[in-house]
This record gives structure tokens, C-alpha cells and sequence, in this order.
């Protein structure tokens, strides 16, 4: 069991999507769940009031080493598992949500584009607003930044916190980057560990400190 290609894949999933589609560029968001018996990384979009709308979510399955993403057929009452075998795969699967997502007419009064020039518009809405599962978390400590480039406008917090269903500790990293356009964009990575792993995991860190260099050193 090895999580390697989910790690590759996670690092180069935001920076491919952002490069073959402007729309996701502006208002994409994904969020990674490593501690889940099959790892996950969840796609989503922030409204005004930053609240997340969620339109995909990717498996991992440590044991075959591969992708995949379910649907449900409401008619057969049957589940369904798609696996994505390689990366041209997995980002074809995820923007074609986006655009499925985003299309919706059931959207169509909160979100509101110009075709032409791509350019986003936040409407106000009546629409229902709809509920997604989220971790239930006991937040330890506020949010601590850990490094800032006020020249590039970047910043890095994280916060720690414990699940109150199992007692696993979960850290939450959030990268915030203000582009040229003065728009703010937001990702969160949340890593769940348990107690016996915390140890472990500290231990590691310090003494390989050495061998890790700043964000400052170009």
C-alpha cells in the first residue's frame, strides 16, 4: 500500500486545472483528506458569504493504487464506481464536473457569467441553500501564520484541532494568494492523524530540520 501517486496527483491537480480553464482558475477550490481509510480530494466553489458548494469528489484507493469517482443512479438505486487510470483522466473528470456544476439551472440565479470574457459575476439568490457533510472539529488553536510574503501576497496558516467522533487530531493548512486582479484565493488541506501516528510524525520533523529549507530561499 503506498500513497504516492495520490501525493503526486495532488500536487499537480490545482496548478493543471487552473492552466486549461480560466473559469476554475477564478472560483475552483479543492481541499485534500489524507487520513480517510481511501483518501480524498474535494473540489468546490466559495459564494460570497464563503460558503463552499461542493461539485466533486475524488477517491483514492491506497490497496489498487488508483483514482476513482462515484455516482448514484436514483432509478436503479445503484451505486456505481468509475476509475480514472491516469492524470489526463482524472482532470477530464473534475472539469467536466466543474462545467456540470456550473451549469446547472439550478445555479443559474446564484452564479452568472459572461461567456465572452469568462469574467464572474456573484449574484444575490433565493435558491435553497444546500448541505454537504462536513468533519465536525473541537478547534484547538486559532489559525497560526506560519509564513507571509507581503511583496507577493501570499500567506500560509495552519490550525490544529481534534475530531470529536473518533479523537484523531487533524491539522488544517490554508494558503491564501492574492492575485493582480486583487482577488483572494483560498485553498485548505487538512491532514487527520491519530495519537500514535502524532509521535512518529514530530519525531521525523525534528531531526531531519536541517535538511529543510525556508520558502525564502529561491
Amino acid at each position: 500500500m503506498t500513497l504516492d501517486w495520490f501525493d503526486r496527483v495532488s500536487a499537480e491537480l490545482q496548478d493543471d486545472l487552473e492552466s486549461i480553464c480560466e473559469k476554475y482558475d477564478q472560483v475552483g477550490h479543492m481541499s485534500i483528506d489524507k487520513g480517510a481509510k481511501h483518501p480524498r480530494i474535494e473540489f468546490f466553489v466559495e459564494t460570497e458569504d464563503l460558503d463552499r458548494e461542493y461539485f466533486c469528489t475524488l477517491f483514492f484507493d491506497p490497496f489498487n493504487n488508483e483514482f476513482y469517482i462515484e455516482s448514484y443512479d436514483l432509478d436503479l438505486d445503484l451505486s456505481s464506481r468509475t476509475i480514472l487510470e491516469d492524470i489526463e483522466d482524472i482532470i477530464d473528470a473534475v472539469h467536466e464536473s466543474f462545467h456540470d456544476f456550473m451549469n446547472d439551472e439550478d445555479y443559474e440565479e446564484a452564479y452568472e457569467y459572461d461567456y465572452e470574457d469568462e469574467d464572474e459575476v456573484y449574484l444575490d439568490s433565493d435558491e435553497e441553500e444546500y448541505e454537504y457533510e462536513t468533519l465536525d472539529v473541537d478547534w484547538e488553536t486559532p489559525e497560526v501564520t506560519a509564513y507571509i510574503d507581503e511583496d507577493e501576497d501570499v500567506e500560509i496558516t495552519y490550525k490544529f484541532g481534534v475530531i470529536p467522533e473518533t479523537g484523531d487530531g487533524i491539522l488544517q493548512r490554508t494558503n491564501r494568494v492574492k492575485t493582480s486582479d486583487d482577488e483572494l484565493i483560498k485553498d485548505e488541506f487538512n491532514f487527520i492523524f491519530s495519537k500514535d501516528e502524532a509521535s512518529t510524525i514530530i519525531a521525523m520533523i525534528a531531526s531531519h530540520m536541517d535538511s529543510i529549507q525556508s520558502l525564502d530561499i529561491e
